[in-house]
């Protein structure tokens, strides 16, 4: 059975777009370029063998004479910089149309609709905010009121922030629920509603990662996922591919609360030991497939450290995703196809805290494979093509 391993470093952008203005972001943005000159060089030895640093110039990922994989940049068609979009385009579908955004917060008859049908009496903020900032501003007047922290950003985001020891885990997923309906009924074109449950820790308010759900829009069109669950395949998620893809053209879904966690689950699903069953959707029966995507997210690096300008943590995510890189391709058979991507950037080094519009490198890896350099490529669906080639 052939296998299709993608795994996706969330924001891992590498260089500005042309169209960078557009999205408000500065031409110096370069996610791995400048978090790899902020820790004075990475040490990722497995993805350097691919050639990862022949796409290039990365200060301590050096170019290797004979790599061993193919390796290349990639230009987004779509018009956005967001998880979702970024990652509909891995999966083949380009997105004619850009998801909202709100910088002066969400119309008042949205959020009226929303307190009348969640019945929360209220809701505290409603602007364009860093999350962390904005849940330790207002967790004194949440924890008084007990009403929702509702926060945008720069992307297409409806963020609902609870303290999850005063208002439960279930409530907020179905206030998420409601918020959805409304934005898909109202037509706003919302990418994402965000759970964002979080504790007080040590006295102070900590988001809970493990707990944290994404509800979003339903793709617009078929994806490669669809087309492989329909002839046969399995398609197992890990990580937040589940929320962004809404569940269309997944055959096994499991949330991880860290990038350790998606990594270690990532390589039992190579090796073979992942249990399955019990992470099967209820619609899908028991099959035997006859081809394989195992779809991994690793969030870390854009959620704990992007948004939150931390190159060193950044830096140090990296080079733990490689080293499990490293644990991962022994265990590739010779029908399996490993691929390293992004889907978008999030430089932690340059003003801001939104993503940013940037390539993303891209790296396949088999054990037969013609190594070579593609150059850039327009189209994060051409890593779709090239599984669908792959999977034949």
């Amino acid at each position: 059975m052939k296998r299709a391993i993608i795994m996706v470093i969330d924001s891992m952008g590498i260089g500005a777009m042309p169209d960078h203005a557009e999205f408000n972001d500065v031409a110096e943005c370069n996610t791995l370029k400048n978090v790899c000159h902020f820790n004075h060089g990475l040490n990722v030895p497995n993805m350097g063998k691919m050639g990862l640093g022949n796409i290039q110039e990365f200060e301590g990922i050096s170019p290797v004479e004979n790599p061993v994989g193919q390796y290349g940049t990639l230009q987004e068609k779509s018009k956005g910089k967001d998880t979702t979009t970024g990652h509909w385009e891995i999966a083949g579908l380009v997105s004619e149309r850009p998801f909202a955004t709100f910088p002066n917060g969400f119309p008042s008859e949205l959020i009226d609709k929303f307190i009348e049908e969640t019945n929360c009496g209220g809701i505290l903020a409603n602007i364009p905010a860093s999350g962390t900032a904005i849940i330790e501003e207002l967790n004194d007047e949440h924890h008084r009121t007990k009403f929702p922290i509702i926060y945008t950003s720069a992307d297409s985001v409806y963020q609902i922030a609870v303290d999850t020891d005063l208002i439960p885990l279930e409530t907020l997923y179905e206030w998420c629920r409601i918020a959805r309906r409304l934005l898909d009924e109202g037509d706003y074109h919302v990418s994402r509603v965000i759970a964002r449950p979080y504790k007080i820790i040590d006295g102070k308010p900590t988001r809970i990662g493990k707990d944290r759900r994404d509800y979003s829009v339903e793709p617009t069109g078929r994806t490669l996922l669809d087309e492989v669950k329909e002839t046969g395949g399995e398609v197992v998620a890990i990580g937040k591919i589940e929320d962004i893809f809404s569940k269309a053209g997944i055959t096994h879904a499991i949330h991880t609360g860290s990038n350790k966690e998606g990594l270690e689950l990532t390589l039992k699903a190579v090796k073979g030991e992942l249990d399955l069953d019990s992470i099967r959707y209820e619609s899908v029966n028991e099959f035997t497939p006859n081809k394989s995507i195992i779809f991994t997210n690793l969030v870390d690096t854009d959620m704990l450290f992007g948004h939150r300008n931390n190159p060193e943590g950044y830096g140090k995510a990296i080079e733990e995703i490689d080293e499990y890189v490293g644990k991962i391709v022994p265990e590739l058979k010779e029908d399996d196809l490993l691929i390293i991507t992004a889907d978008h950037g999030c430089d932690p080094t340059v003003p801001g805290t939104d993503h940013t519009r940037e390539y993303v490198p891209v790296l396949y890896y088999s054990k037969n494979i013609e190594p070579k350099d593609l150059g850039l490529t327009l189209g994060f669906d051409s890593i779709a093509d090239y599984i669908r080639n792959w999977l034949k």
